[in-house]
């Protein structure tokens, strides 16, 4: 920017996203995982242990499975669901939510099977720092964009937006002054346009170039205004 940089840091996460900061790290080894989950227990195992099935192996890649299947599987919780079909369902809707939203790569539609050590118990989702994680993989992914071979981005892109949309109000949708925590809750009915894409494109780098530090809003949250404190 003209007058400096900024950036987002992990009190922006956990105000934008609502995500834990405190707690133990979320790491892991991406390729031959297996041999660290359970003593090596195979992954599918565990997998059909976790949601009670296996998915086709056309909707199977590797240690993926594709998005669309979880989608339409898990989609509608049944009505007379006992306490573990509701348990089967939270862990898809969780494994979903961070294989397309938190940790998605660019094209987002494959659900990777990382992620079951955490899914295993529920009640110990919340004891890890998920703030942390999203904000790395971020940096990461922003990092790898500046390769002028790379055309799209991945990672927590609507941490990303929803972070713009609130320290630079003139890059601001119209019509969302209101907001609730977490912060990126508001952005829940907007729509972006599709159409002019190259012009938006313009007008926003423009924006951008002619950016005064008064222009940035500083302003932190007071939670009590909000009711969480």
């Amino acid at each position: 920017m003209p007058f400096g940089e900024c950036s987002i840091t992990l009190q922006d996460v956990a105000y934008q996203l609502g995500l834990p900061i405190d707690g133990e790290p979320v790491s892991g080894c991406l390729t031959e995982f297996e041999n660290f989950m359970e003593h090596g227990r195979p992954a599918w195992v565990w997998f059909r242990e976790l949601f009670g099935e296996l998915p086709p192996q056309s909707k199977v890649k590797q240690m993926t499975v594709c998005y669309t299947w979880f989608h339409e599987r898990f989609r509608v919780l049944p009505a007379d669901a006992s306490d573990e079909t509701v348990r089967v369902y939270a862990r898809a809707y969780i494994l979903m939510l961070l294989s397309s939203q938190l940790f998605a790569d660019k094209n987002a539609n494959r659900v990777h099977l990382r992620w079951l050590p955490y899914l295993a118990s529920l009640d110990d989702l919340g004891r890890y720092s998920w703030a942390s994680a999203a904000l790395a993989w971020l940096y990461r992914c922003l990092c790898r964009g500046t390769n002028r071979n790379v055309v799209n981005l991945a990672g927590p892109l609507q941490l990303l937006q929803s972070w713009i949309f609130w320290r630079f109000p003139t890059l601001r949708p119209s019509g969302f002054d209101r907001f609730g925590f977490p912060l990126a809750s508001r952005w829940a009915t907007f729509m972006p346009r599709n159409d002019g894409g190259a012009q938006r494109l313009a007008s926003a780098r423009l924006l951008l170039d002619r950016l005064r530090v008064h222009d940035v809003s500083y302003l932190d949250i007071d939670l009590t205004c909000i009711g969480l404190c």
